[in-house]
C-alpha cells in the first residue's frame, strides 16, 4: 500500500496534465510490430478511418481509462495478470447537461472533466494494480514471467513460492495464525482472475487511498501545475525582460514579455514531460497511451478489436490530449498579448514586485477557460475533422511531435486493457442508441 501511495504521488502532476483525448482521427495500414516507425506522424494524418468516434482515453499506471459520451470505464492490469474493469456514468452525458457540449463551453468542460476523471481513474488503478498481489507481481518479474501473458502453470508455480511463505507456522509464527494467513486474500492463488466489476467511484479497495488523501493529491497536482507552468515562467520572465508594464512594447503592447513568457512555458512543459518519461512507471504508462491510440485507430477502421488488429496502427493520433495542451500553451500567448493588462494595473495602482506578479498570474488564470475553449475547437473539433488539410498539419505539428515523448509502443497486455475499457464504453453507446431508436419520436425530440 505504501508503494501504491508513492507511485500515486509521483503521478499526481501527470494526471493533471494528461488531458484525455476526446475522440480521434486515425489511420491504418500495414506496419510491423517492431519499434517506433518513422512514418507514424505521416500515417496519423494521411490514414483516416471511416468509423469516426468521439471516444477518447487516458493512460493510467497499469491501466487505461476510456471516456465516451455517456460513461467512462477503467481497465486495470492486476499483478496476477487479470484485468479489473469498472465503469461509471458521465455527468456531462445526461440530457439536462447538454449545454456543456456547446462551442467554447465544451472545451472548458473537457479540461475540467479530464482532470477530475483522471484522478478518479487513477484512484481505481492504484487500488487494483498495486494491492495485496504486489509480492506475486514481483515474483513474476524476478522469474522473467510477464503477468499479462503467463500460462496457468507459470502462475501456479509462482503461487507455490508465495504459499510457502504463507504456510502455517512459517518463520516461527504461531501455527494457528499461519493457517489464518494462508487462507487470507494475501495468499490467494494468483491464477484465479478477478471478475469484471463495477462500482461507485468513491468505493476504493484496501490498496487505494481515501477521499481525503485523494483530494489532497488532486490539490497538490493542480498546485504543482500552476507553479511549474504559470508562476515559474512569469517570475523568470520578470528577471529576463523586466515586469510586464516596464518591458519593451510594440504599439503599446508588451509583446516581448508575452513571447518570452509563453516560450518559457513551452520549454518547461517539454522538459517536464521528458524528465518524467525517464521514470520506469511513467515510461510504462506512456505504453498504455500508445495502446489507447492504437485501439481507437482499430475501431475507426471497422476492424474487430483484438491486439493483433490494433498492433498494426501508429501510436500517434491527431486529436490526442497532448496536442490540445500544446495548443493551449500557444493560444495563451495570443490571448495574454491582446488582454490590456498594463492599463488595468495602472488604473489600480498595483505596486511593483510580488503583488504585481500575483495580480498578473491571477489574470492569466482567469482567462484560462477561454483559452481552453478556443484550443479545443481548433485541435479537437476542427483539426480533428480535417486531418488531410495542409493547414491542419502545420497547426498540429508541435502537438504531434510531443506525442513522441508521451507514447511508447505497447505490448499486447496493454492493448488488451485498452480494448476492454473501449468495449465497455461502446456497449453503453450502443445501448443508448438502441433506446433512442425505440423511444417515441416526441420523446426523442424532447431529449
Amino acid at each position: 500500500m505504501e508503494e501504491s501511495k508513492k507511485r500515486l504521488s509521483a503521478h499526481a502532476a501527470g494526471a493533471c496534465l494528461s488531458g484525455a483525448a476526446a475522440g480521434a482521427e486515425s489511420g491504418a495500414g500495414a506496419s510491423g510490430t517492431g519499434g517506433r516507425k518513422a512514418s507514424d506522424l505521416s500515417r496519423a494524418f494521411s490514414e483516416d478511418g471511416a468509423c469516426k468516434t468521439h471516444v477518447g482515453g487516458q493512460a493510467l499506471l497499469e491501466g487505461i481509462m476510456m471516456r465516451g459520451k455517456y460513461n467512462w470505464a477503467v481497465a486495470v492490469r492486476s499483478p496476477d495478470g487479470s484485468v479489473y474493469l469498472e465503469e461509471h456514468e458521465l455527468a456531462s452525458g445526461r440530457p439536462k447537461n447538454s449545454w456543456m457540449n456547446k462551442p467554447l463551453i465544451r472545451g472548458c468542460r473537457a479540461m475540467v472533466e479530464s482532470l477530475t476523471l483522471g484522478f478518479k481513474a487513477l484512484e481505481v488503478a492504484t487500488a487494483h494494480a498495486f494491492d495485496e498481489f504486489d509480492m506475486t507481481y514481483q515474483l513474476y518479474r524476478e522469474a522473467g514471467i510477464d503477468p499479462a501473458t503467463a500460462t496457468r502453470a507459470q502462475r501456479a508455480k509462482a503461487a507455490e513460492v508465495e504459499l510457502e511463505d504463507c504456510a502455517p507456522g512459517s518463520d516461527g509464527a504461531d501455527p494457528a495464525a499461519g493457517a489464518a494467513a494462508a487462507s487470507s486474500s494475501d495468499c490467494a492463488d494468483p491464477a484465479v482472475a478477478a471478475a469484471p466489476a463495477s462500482g461507485s467511484p468513491d468505493a476504493v479497495g484496501e490498496g487505494g487511498l481515501g477521499k481525503a488523501a485523494m483530494t489532497l493529491s488532486m490539490v497538490a497536482g493542480v498546485a504543482l501545475a500552476v507553479v511549474l507552468f504559470m508562476a515559474a515562467p512569469l517570475f523568470l520572465t520578470n528577471l529576463l525582460v523586466g515586469e510586464i508594464d516596464s518591458s519593451p512594447t510594440v504599439g503599446g503592447v508588451p509583446l516581448l514579455w508575452n513571447v518570452v513568457n509563453g516560450a518559457l512555458r513551452v520549454v518547461i512543459f517539454v522538459l517536464y514531460l521528458w524528465l518524467i518519461g525517464r521514470m520506469k512507471d511513467i515510461k510504462r504508462m506512456f505504453g498504455y497511451h500508445g495502446a489507447e491510440h492504437k485501439t481507437i485507430h482499430c475501431f475507426e477502421h471497422g476492424l474487430e478489436l483484438t491486439p493483433e488488429n490494433a498492433r498494426q496502427f501508429p501510436c500517434l493520433h491527431v486529436r490526442c490530449g497532448t496536442a490540445f495542451l500544446i495548443m493551449v500553451l500557444i493560444i495563451a500567448i495570443l490571448v495574454y498579448t491582446i488582454i490590456p493588462i498594463n492599463p488595468f494595473l495602472a488604473s489600480l495602482g498595483v505596486p511593483s514586485g510580488l503583488v504585481k506578479s500575483l495580480v498578473v498570474l491571477g489574470i492569466h488564470l482567469l482567462f484560462l477557460p477561454v483559452i481552453a475553449g478556443v484550443s479545443y475547437e481548433i485541435t479537437v473539433k476542427w483539426a480533428g475533422s480535417h486531418p488531410e488539410s495542409p493547414l491542419v498539419k502545420v497547426i498540429l505539428w508541435p502537438g504531434m511531435q510531443m506525442q513522441y515523448l508521451t507514447t511508447n509502443e505497447p505490448d499486447d497486455g496493454q492493448i488488451e486493457c485498452a480494448i476492454a475499457a473501449m468495449k465497455l464504453v461502446l456497449k453503453e453507446e450502443e445501448r443508448r442508441a438502441a433506446a433512442q431508436e425505440a423511444a417515441p419520436v416526441s420523446a426523442r425530440v424532447g431529449a
